[in-house]
């Protein structure tokens, strides 16, 4: 038997028949317009939190064993080189002494992008880092970028996997 409530078209604005009809919404059967925009922005935000995340974290892999850089004297002396795509930069502090470091900031995981006047600069938030040690100059990185092991064969250098 059909009741008159199912039969009867539903009246605009009017609940779906699942939800009580007595105004009492314990499960959020109706979806306000300040409830909507307020999902919205929430989600909104949530994903544009997870793209930005995304985006700073998301740095080149690092290579599987011995991978030849390119020819140490490419690596000009009191500064360096970032060799991007093995997320690495070489730098040569004196002459004939090379250090290799991560090229990913260690603030929010952009990659570095110059050498310049002994400092290795991020160009996201302005932390700068020693050619020397990976040491931090200027933050607000929190930490130094990490060593990465290099060797010098030939002339060439070599990122060591």
């Amino acid at each position: 038997m059909t009741t008159a409530r199912e039969a009867a078209p539903a009246e605009a604005g009017a609940p779906p028949a699942s939800c009580p009809a007595d105004g009492h919404d314990p499960l959020g059967c109706q979806l306000s317009r300040r409830r909507l925009f307020r999902n919205a922005a929430v989600a909104g935000t949530v994903v544009a939190a997870g793209a930005a995340l995304a985006a700073c974290g998301s740095g080149p892999s690092k290579p599987s064993g011995p991978t030849t850089l390119g020819k140490s004297s490419a690596i000009p002396v009191g500064g360096g080189v970032i060799f991007a795509a093995q997320d690495v930069v070489v730098t040569q502090p004196a002459a004939g002494t090379f250090k290799a470091f991560s090229a990913t900031c260690t603030h929010l995981g952009c990659q570095v992008n110059t050498v310049a006047r002994g400092l290795i600069q991020c160009p996201c938030h302005g932390s700068m880092y020693s050619i020397v040690d990976g040491s931090v100059k200027a933050g607000p990185a929190p930490a130094p970028l990490p060593p990465e092991r290099i060797t010098v064969r030939n002339s060439e250098i070599v990122l060591d996997g």
